[in-house]
């Protein structure tokens, strides 16, 4: 059998994809090389809570119509993302607002923190930031750069915060009021019945073959279909002819606890250095469960390597004149769209993969909706 469309990578844009092309009555076949479907946002049940094998995700987005797309396939609760820092024992609300300026300095009024700020600013000198450190600092001074961003990134990435672009820390909330809503967008929440049960949805109908590496078998799918959608590392698709791009890997320690309530909320991120994990998740709490026990995981960052699964890119100026090279192979592939953060080595929140994934299979299709 023939198809119109391999799709590589059963995450959302894939399932986005596939889902779209299938209702125009495009033959699609799906694959992954892994055992279930929703890629890194795949959730499984366990003692009746929805734990992110991959990390917590939060959906947000300010896109009406991205919204409108994700409910077709879920019901979302009203999760507000809300984390905390722990640095050292001290707890501070994230993102960065008056409850954590009145815990760092015990100022009362948002006068008195941006003066406080203004003061260690000017004092740092920096005029035109060069690096996240500098970017930082001329965000929100030295304090809080020194206790709540500064080990955190440098677990996350692996790197001093001096060789880190500044446009990592550039959309960074601050706010002088008293809201701990991580995120500006109106529209948030997390899928009833976790993320697993959504991507079902947008495969409904759809064949896919799990277990699968396509890499491993390229010419046997690449003669099934008529077009292939890869998700996958566009690097490793041409064989690091040019060298591998950079990515961060996550290691994720999971255990069932027997208590009802282990940290109080879904995401404490652990800022200080000697610690060796970024954050600790408590999975109950992004559906304010009420089970006996509780479910925690803790994520530490890791320096990726060829055959690890990639999870997100290191963006910088070396990355971007290799990813430049890749890109101009694949603009010699005819029969080949890349898509999704592994495919676009970018760094996509949800909503953005899923705009993506739609813009391209309408363009495909030459649809205008």
């Amino acid at each position: 059998m023939r198809y119109d469309y391999v799709i590589v990578g059963a995450g959302l844009y894939g399932a986005v994809f596939a889902h779209e092309a299938h209702k125009k009555g495009k033959r699609c076949l799906v694959l992954d090389r892994r055992d279930h479907v929703a890629g890194n946002v795949y959730t499984e049940e366990v003692e009746g809570i929805q734990v992110h094998r991959y990390g917590a995700h939060i959906f947000h987005t300010s896109d009406p119509a991205v919204w409108a797309y994700v409910n077709r396939f879920a019901t979302f609760n009203h999760y507000i993302n809300a984390p905390v820092a722990n640095y050292k024992g001290e707890l501070y609300n994230l993102p960065f607002n008056m409850n954590t300026f009145n815990r760092m300095w015990g100022v009362i009024t948002p006068r008195e923190a941006e003066e406080k700020i203004r003061s260690q600013i000017a004092a740092a000198g920096i005029t035109a930031p060069r690096n996240l450190e500098e970017q930082a600092i001329a965000l929100v001074g030295t304090d809080i750069y020194e206790k709540l961003i500064k080990g955190y990134t440098e677990k996350q990435w692996g790197r001093p915060c001096t060789e880190l672009s500044p446009s990592i820390i550039k959309r960074l909330p601050v706010r002088m009021t008293f809201d701990n809503n991580y995120f500006n967008d109106p529209y948030q929440g997390i899928p009833e019945g976790g993320y697993t049960a959504m991507v079902e949805k947008l495969l409904e109908g759809i064949e896919v073959r799990l277990g699968v590496d396509f890499l491993q078998e390229r010419e046997r799918y690449c003669a099934l279909g008529d077009r292939i959608v890869f998700t996958g590392c566009i690097d490793a698709y041409f064989g690091y002819c040019y060298g591998p791009l950079q990515y961060r890997n996550v290691r994720f320690e999971t255990e069932v606890l027997d208590i009802p309530n282990y940290q109080g909320n879904a995401v404490i991120n652990y800022t200080d250095r000697e610690t060796p994990y970024t954050r600790v998740i408590e999975h109950k709490h992004f559906a304010f469960g009420k089970q006996p026990k509780t479910v925690i995981s803790r994520e530490y960052s890791a320096e990726w390597q060829v055959g690890e699964e990639a999870y997100y890119p290191v963006q910088n100026e070396e990355t971007g004149a290799l990813y430049a090279r890749y890109r101009s192979l694949a603009a010699k592939e005819k029969n080949v769209l890349f898509g999704g953060r592994l495919g676009e080595f970018q760094y996509y929140d949800m909503d953005k993969v899923i705009a993506r994934a739609l813009e391209a299979v309408r363009a495909e299709l030459g649809l205008t909706e």
